[in-house]
């Protein structure tokens, strides 16, 4: 059984998501502001997904991602939030958001996007043909859940390690933005397609010696991206 943490400071919100994750087979941990989601995730261990709203009291939800981030790459994140301004939802993302859910949603947007979600977090557990790749200074294990830069450890979110793990399945072949869409967040995705990119310059702020001319994951002008291998 999968759990999620939700933070939402309105009680009718909170209760509606409660009851239908419930109905779906979840675990759910409630906060109403983000001193006690920081709490949970502190005390309860084992926490797959956290929902979180910007707007609540206190600490907001950015910063709960932020503290999130700092020691758990791999837990699946997803904002809830009322704001549309395209801004907000960037910045979501470049505190290490998974994914963003725009009010009002319907539950089943909701879980198709957990579950969706939930297959990058658990990844792992999937049996591999290859479970190790090597493309220059990088390696990858899926076993291990490691990615690394000449030998040092690189701390990838989920939806990171997916893409990452895709592109290098894929080297040197360019990929769409579409293809990346449908194989890291599902065909079943709904939300905005430039999560995409978000999550590219994301990556490249990890991987690369200089994020401004990227030397791995490049840009194909009118395409999408690709990994450039090596003696290409």
């Amino acid at each position: 059984m999968s759990k999620v943490l939700i933070l939402e400071d309105e009680e009718s919100i909170r209760g509606f998501i409660v009851i239908n994750l419930k109905r779906n087979g979840f675990e759910v941990l409630e906060a109403g502001n983000g001193n006690e989601a920081l709490h949970l995730l502190q005390t309860e261990p084992g926490i797959d997904i956290a929902l979180l709203d910007v707007m609540v009291p206190g600490i907001d939800g950015f910063e709960v991602c932020r503290r999130i981030r700092e020691t758990n790459e791999r837990m699946g994140i997803i904002f809830l939030t009322a704001k549309v301004q395209e801004q907000d939802k960037v910045y979501a993302l470049s505190v290490g958001a998974d994914d963003h859910v725009s009010k009002p949603f319907s539950p089943t947007e909701l879980i198709a996007r957990i579950h969706s979600l939930l297959r990058r977090v658990n990844v792992h557990r999937e049996t591999a043909a290859k479970v190790t790749f090597d493309s220059g200074p990088f390696k990858l294990d899926l076993i291990s859940k490691q990615f690394k830069k000449n030998n040092q450890a690189i701390e990838l979110t989920p939806t990171e390690f997916s893409l990452i793990q895709f592109f290098l399945e894929k080297e040197n072949t360019p990929l769409s933005r579409d293809l990346l869409l449908d194989h890291v967040w599902g065909k079943e995705y709904m939300g905005d397609p430039k999560i995409v990119d978000v999550n590219i310059r994301r990556l490249r702020q990890k991987i690369e010696d200089n994020p401004s001319e990227p030397e791995y994951l490049q840009t194909v002008w009118g395409h999408g991206y690709k990994w450039k291998g090596q003696g290409q």
